[in-house]
């Protein structure tokens, strides 16, 4: 980059974070970007997980860009069939797909002489400017560190790596785990097995899903009437800022919202036994909250088994619990979630004086704003550390990290700085203030993948959507040490 000529920008990642953030770069008038997508289709999580059931667990008229609104959406729950599709339309439409390049892996990142350095499984390698990891925080299934997990004789799979080559019908099917994945599967596997055992390590929250199909006239009326679209949009951004206040700001929320998915319980459950294991021993917030309406009716099914004792080992015929029991299974389906706190993993990442991302990550990642790392020049996370989040729309987080990454580059585009670094104790403070919030959240209540091994909350946003767009709303320079052109 010279002062005549603006910053070349490298994104990794064409999910939602990777798509927003050319959306707003596209909007700023730069034009000098690619896209690097490991894979041979855009989409992120929403090309990976096919499992049946699979669909997003917000209304999607608030988990969608908000400059990019779709009338016409199936249902407020849409299926991930759809949402793919709304992806690779907001690509058409705003003229994205001439930017991608796909079956590009990078699998490392250097920052040498004010450039980004991408090496990549191919050995072809590409420079840029700017870098801008947007690979997410849901990318890489974790299996359990379960004995014996290679000795089982039949087909195993995670969710996100669905097999759809082995057919279900008349099997013993095994579950293991009863995550935001499971709860989705379960009730679409449960018609055709012959028989259904799910594993569960603690019971999760679920609260009722308020689902609703569109119907053409919906679809008449959102087109024609905008802020009809809208203002569900409202509504909903409105319920989950409230019921976010219950994580961090105001723990009188957390009853109430434990009533309600006890209601929910009863109403689904009538069988007490059943019920009691259904029952969490932990406040409601500190694990990912569920939303359903048919995960209980499913495992309330004569051909349903709610295995709540410890797994032991896994064998060639399926699973040993700690009780001695051997639970015969044909097939096994681990709904084990992702490893949510190996940020860029696999890639490795260089900056400064050759310092290594994962040694300034080693006891858990850490980002100004979630954004950027002292030590690692014009490198900008999109969906990077403690910026998901316990109850809204990702979405929505995201479009405030392409805009304050946006503000970066027009800065970097001024004829001023040749890079930025944030500084040092800028991104300290921030941290601290963080920190200070998140011991006093839900999430410090029980063991979670919010947590890594360090007992750090490496993932989460303590706070509003709305505090955080006010957060990132401004860029200002004094943050960063700015490396001046020559």
């Amino acid at each position: 980059m010279t002062t005549s000529t603006p910053p070349s920008v490298a994104i990794v990642g064409t999910g939602f974070g990777g798509i927003g953030m050319a959306l707003e770069l596209k909007r700023a008038g730069f034009d000098d970007f690619v896209i690097l997508e490991k894979g041979d289709d855009i989409g992120g999580v929403w090309r990976e997980n096919t499992y049946p059931g699979a669909a997003c667990d917000i209304p999607s008229p608030y988990y969608s860009f908000s400059t990019e609104p779709n009338p016409t959406w199936s249902s407020r729950f849409s299926p991930q069939d759809e949402i793919k599709e709304y992806v690779r339309r907001v690509v058409r439409d705003n003229d994205l797909l001439r930017h991608i390049r796909f079956g590009v892996e990078v699998t490392s990142a250097t920052y040498d002489d004010a450039q980004w350095r991408l090496a990549t499984d191919s050995g072809e390698e590409y420079t840029a400017d700017v870098f801008v990891p947007a690979t997410g925080q849901l990318s890489r299934p974790a299996l359990p560190n379960i004995e014996g997990i290679d000795t089982f004789s039949g087909p195993a799979f995670h969710s996100a790596e669905w097999d759809h080559s082995v057919d279900l019908r008349g099997k013993r099917v095994a579950v293991i785990g009863t995550g935001a994945s499971a709860v989705q599967f379960v009730p679409a596997i449960q018609p055709d097995v012959e028989h259904l055992t799910v594993f569960q390590r603690s019971a999760p929250w679920v609260l009722p899903r308020p689902e609703v199909v569109y119907k053409p006239w919906h679809h008449t009326m959102f087109q024609k009437l905008p802020f009809t679209r809208l203002a569900e949009r409202f509504g909903f951004w409105l319920l989950c800022e409230v019921l976010a206040l219950g994580l961090v700001d105001f723990p009188p929320m957390r009853p109430l919202v434990a009533k309600i998915a006890q209601r929910h319980l009863r109403k689904q459950v009538p069988d007490e036994r059943l019920r009691a294991k259904l029952t969490p021993d932990y406040a409601p917030g500190c694990k990912r909250g569920l939303f359903s309406g048919d995960y209980y009716p499913a495992l309330g099914q004569p051909n349903v088994h709610l295995e709540t004792t410890d797994i032991e080992r896994i064998e060639p015929d399926g699973i040993r619990t700690t009780d001695g029991t051997l639970h015969e299974a044909d097939v096994i389906i681990y709904g084990t979630g992702f490893k949510t706190s190996e940020f860029l993993g696999p890639m490795a990442v260089h900056g400064l004086d050759g310092r290594k991302l994962a040694d300034e990550w080693s006891e858990g990642a850490h980002a100004y704003l979630g954004i950027t790392v002292p030590g690692f020049p014009n490198m900008f996370l999109m969906y990077g550390p403690n910026t998901n989040l316990g109850v809204g729309s990702i979405i929505y987080m995201l479009e405030c990290q392409a805009s304050y990454i946006g503000k970066a580059v027009r800065l970097l585009a001024s004829n001023g700085p040749r890079a930025m670094d944030v500084k040092p104790d800028v991104a300290r403070r921030f941290d601290e203030r963080l920190q200070d919030r998140l011991d006093r959240s839900v999430w410090t209540l029980c063991s979670s993948w919010y947590r890594n091994e360090h007992g750090r909350i490496t993932t989460n946003w303590p706070g509003t959507v709305s505090a955080y767009r006010l957060a990132t709303r401004a860029l200002d320079p004094d943050d960063y040490r700015l490396l001046e052109a020559a």
